[in-house]
């Protein structure tokens, strides 16, 4: 029997419909060499469904049968029997000599993921350090103190961040600045922003929100600007008129919510959906709810915060560990400990359950439009489990009530799979089956250049044993939207990692972060990236060769002026390759063939067959693909991108296959794309 050939997935191509509802009739097929079956069995809980031939080729016969869908989750796997002694069982992760249930298909009747986002090309944009459209809005020098410095501004642009500290530095960059370099994301491909977080904070990453219902007046409008900045060496924020008036005067905060309105439709017409950042788990000390800051005054309207007084309306929103402790009680819980990070206490509020559904709602409902929503250290919400799952649950409700089209996407690391039941979050930050194994294959380190592990460089069969392994987790509707991204803002820059250095920015120096960098190694990564299934998603900045060691240094600004335009090319034509394929958004994947140094793989659909081949060693190393698996027809593949220490390639160079098998020559840190039509 030819186990390589036996082949299923979970997309539109085997599972017909992908998407199905309750009561629903689904069409599940199978893959097999031509002739090497004599029985196949849909093995589906206590029921066994007999497949019949439903499509016979030179290569492979196709069999199938139908299932009815009740509103539980449906799993399954095959039994395939070529003679009484040639039987193997075939689950997500391949072919089998047993049924392994924890790699089982799985329909999940009722759950979809948003059409868009399925292979969508998206770009996370940390607002400050973008681009400064608007300077009337900066941050100014000693505008507020915050832990353990003044605020300051930062007037060169290129300056690097303080590799120390920094949480209070301000480049200047907001909404208007992404708005004029709208058509720049345009012209490179981009289809979805996700921003870090946008509402009122007093830091420049503002994952600790002060003002749940406003986009920041630093990032947005200031109509109304008086009051005075602290006197040097001050601390007491009371006095911070200037900020106060900034970020709690209605006619700035309205403004700035009319600005984003306007800054979304006008995305939405250019065709690009924005994601935001959904900060739920904790808050900030600067905000309204608590109020350590004391800059929320009831002459402005506003309700006395928790810290304040034992009789605020928020009392119930936080966690105090001594009740008599007021006025100023400073002993609220922290997440992790952090004062500055007051964690919200969802099981002792239910008006704060309620105003964070509310607030879901609102940012994607008229007159925003926001695309949905990206979850920060999602599962660490609650205090248990069960109550993060129910939390969840009545979020995704909310959510889809007001925007069925908007997405919910999760931070979180490990295995995802209990949230990704159809009921809370649509897909995950691909850090399992996508930002670490390719981390480690490419470049043989740790995603925070914690540390180098040489052996792991080039070792493909660790890579593809992981992908297998991590890629069961995720149903095809929730792998197919799962953000695969190289770099973000929390973790060192991957054209960085090329370079081998472990370590950070405090101990190593700013300098060393671009120091032995690997552009034709990276570029191999980004071609990974574009070619894998997913949505692929670009750190602003990793495009124009920005490097930097792990945050704070990952937050460099752009380089307007000064990119690696080379690179934006290879970036943009690689990008429209994807762009221009169905089946590199939403086709099957399959392995090909592996060595020491090189991977290969299939996508394919009924329309396309694309086939990636990938050497991260440095010597040219050559390998026959058994191109077949893929599903490519004898004749010839037509190389679409071709990358390598020299440049990059989008000549259409033709490729014989000849008995299923392309031969492949690839040079040191180069990487292959063909493609076949039908």
């Amino acid at each position: 029997m030819n186990t390589e050939a036996i082949y299923s997935d979970e997309t539109g191509q085997y599972v017909i419909p992908m998407e199905a509802n309750p009561g629903d009739r689904v069409t599940i097929r199978l893959r097999v060499a031509h002739g090497h079956a004599r029985e196949i069995y849909l093995l589906a809980q206590d029921t066994h469904y007999l497949m019949r031939p439903a499509q016979a080729g030179e290569r492979f016969d196709y069999y199938e049968t139908q299932v009815q869908l009740g509103d539980q989750s449906f799993s399954y796997c095959f039994s395939i029997r070529e003679n009484e002694q040639e039987q193997c069982y075939f689950d997500k992760y391949g072919v089998s000599q047993e049924i392994r249930p924890e790699y089982a298909f799985r329909i999940l009747p009722g759950f979809a993921t948003p059409d868009w986002a399925k292979g969508a090309i998206m770009y996370q944009i940390l607002v400050d350090r973008f681009a400064n459209g608007d300077p009337t809005n900066d941050v100014l020098d000693n505008e507020y103190h915050y832990i353990k410095t003044m605020s300051r501004q930062i007037k060169d642009w290129n300056q690097l961040p303080n590799a120390d500290f920094g949480v209070a530095e301000f480049y200047g960059g907001d909404l208007e600045g992404v708005r004029q370099k709208l058509y720049y994301l345009k012209s490179l491909g981009v289809e979805v922003i996700y921003f870090n977080p946008l509402f009122v904070s007093p830091s420049n990453h503002k994952y600790d929100i002060a003002d749940y219902d406003h986009i920041d007046p630093h990032y947005g409008k200031i109509v109304l600007d008086q009051g005075q900045t602290l006197p040097e060496g001050a601390r007491d924020n009371a006095g911070a008129s200037r900020f106060i008036n900034r970020v709690t005067a209605k006619e700035n905060l309205e403004a700035s919510n009319q600005f984003f309105a306007d800054f979304i439709a006008e995305a939405h017409a250019r065709g690009i959906r924005v994601i935001l950042d959904g900060v739920f788990n904790h808050c900030g000390s600067f905000n309204k709810w608590l109020n350590r800051e004391k800059i929320y005054r009831p002459d402005k309207g506003y309700a006395p915060g928790a810290y304040e007084a034992a009789d605020s309306p928020y009392h119930d929103y936080f966690h105090f560990y001594d009740e008599n402790q007021w006025p100023d009680n400073g002993t609220y819980e922290g997440w992790w400990g952090h004062d500055t990070l007051p964690k919200l206490n969802y099981e002792g509020s239910e008006d704060l359950y309620r105003y964070i559904l509310e607030i879901g709602k609102k940012w994607v409902s008229p007159p925003y439009n926001a695309d949905g929503w990206r979850l920060d250290v999602a599962a660490d919400l609650g205090h248990s489990p069960e109550f993060n799952h129910q939390f969840w649950r009545d979020f995704r409700k909310a959510v889809k009530s007001a925007n069925p089209d908007a997405i919910i996407l999760a931070e979180h690391y490990g295995d995802a799979s209990s949230w990704l039941q159809g009921d809370a979050w649509d897909t995950v930050m691909n850090y399992d089956a996508f930002m670490e194994p390719i981390s480690y294959f490419v470049t043989g380190m740790e995603k925070h250049s914690d540390a180098y592990e040489p052996g792991a460089q080039g070792d493909s069969e660790r890579f593809e044993n992981a992908m297998r392994y991590y890629m069961t987790k995720f149903t095809g509707s929730s792998l197919y939207t799962a953000m695969n991204q190289l770099s973000n803002h929390d973790h060192s820059r991957f054209l960085t990692r090329t370079n081998h250095k472990v370590g950070r920015a405090s101990a190593l120096g700013v300098a060393a972060a671009s120091e032995d960098i690997n552009i034709p190694l990276y570029k191999v990564a980004v071609l990974m990236q574009m070619t894998w299934p997913g949505a692929p998603t670009l750190y602003y900045g990793d495009e124009a060769g920005v490097c930097g060691f792990t945050d704070p240094d990952n937050r460099r600004t752009y380089p307007w002026g000064n990119a690696d335009y080379p690179l934006v090319d290879y970036h943009r034509d690689m990008i429209m390759v994807h762009k221009c394929s169905s089946a590199l958004r939403r086709g099957s994947f399959k392995f090909l063939k592996r060595m020491k140094n090189f991977i290969s793989y299939g996508r394919f659909n009924e329309q396309e067959r694309y086939v990636v081949a990938v050497n991260v060693g440095a010597e040219t190393l050559e390998a026959d693909v058994p191109v077949y698996l893929a599903e490519v027809a004898d004749g010839f593949m037509v190389q679409a991108m071709l990358t390598n220490e020299k440049g990059y390639s989008i000549m259409p160079t033709k490729y014989a296959v000849k008995d299923g098998m392309m031969h492949v020559s690839l040079t040191a840190n180069s990487g292959m794309v063909f493609k076949q039509e039908v």
